[in-house]
């Protein structure tokens, strides 16, 4: 189980936004949960312009239960994005999708979910932007990715943290790296024994 105590989560306003009331459904008809409890968290990151041929960005989501990695994604945007903040929300909103689609294939299974479902992403403007409901859109052709996050995070069943770049294993799956560079991040998710919060300390 991660330990998130020391995660820092401003606590937010959003009564007076249209996202007020926000409340994420969930089937009458779920199992009881039983077992050990798990918490999901999840890195998103994208690339821009990966594809030199048409100019699309990459997105990559890395999701994890507890300390293991269990699905990810990497995959071309369908759109041509000319800005970081474009192709970032982008991936942002894909991750918040399949971690509702994974949240609820859990529920469905009777596993215990505790606390809210964490996305890390090292774009700062647009988590702040996701997160703050001062924030404000100036790209409106991202209007449905930007609400959508938004409503997302106003049910207070997801955060949406600020992780250095460096430190995001989800850049994995959206650039091209070498071997040696990618290697102790990389071991760390697949074989590491214990924390995987701690595997930065020990490359």
């Amino acid at each position: 189980m991660p330990d998130f105590s020391d995660l820092e989560t401003a606590k937010v306003d959003w009564s007076k936004t249209p996202y007020a009331g926000a409340k994420e459904e969930k089937p009458r008809n779920l199992p009881t949960p039983r077992g050990k409890p798990v918490r999901i968290y999840s890195y998103a990151d994208a690339n821009l312009g990966h594809n030199k041929l048409n100019g699309k960005a990459v997105t990559g989501v890395l999701h994890l239960i507890n300390g293991t990695v269990f699905d990810w994604h990497c995959k071309l945007q369908s759109v041509v994005n000319t800005a970081t903040y474009g192709s970032e929300a982008t991936a942002g909103r894909t991750a918040i999708e399949q971690i509702r689609s994974n949240k609820m294939l859990l529920l469905h299974l009777g596993v215990p979910i505790i606390g809210p479902s964490i996305l890390f992403g090292d774009n700062k403007t647009v988590v702040n932007g996701a997160s703050i409901p001062e924030a404000k859109l100036h790209k409106r052709h991202l209007m449905l990715s930007y609400h959508y996050l938004r409503e997302a995070l106003a049910t207070g069943e997801y955060v949406y943290s600020f992780v250095n770049g460096k430190d995001n294993p989800s850049d994995i799956l959206t650039k091209h790296w070498a071997h040696k560079d990618v290697w102790p991040m990389l071991r760390a998710l697949l074989f590491w024994r214990g924390d995987t919060l701690d595997m930065l300390d020990h490359k």
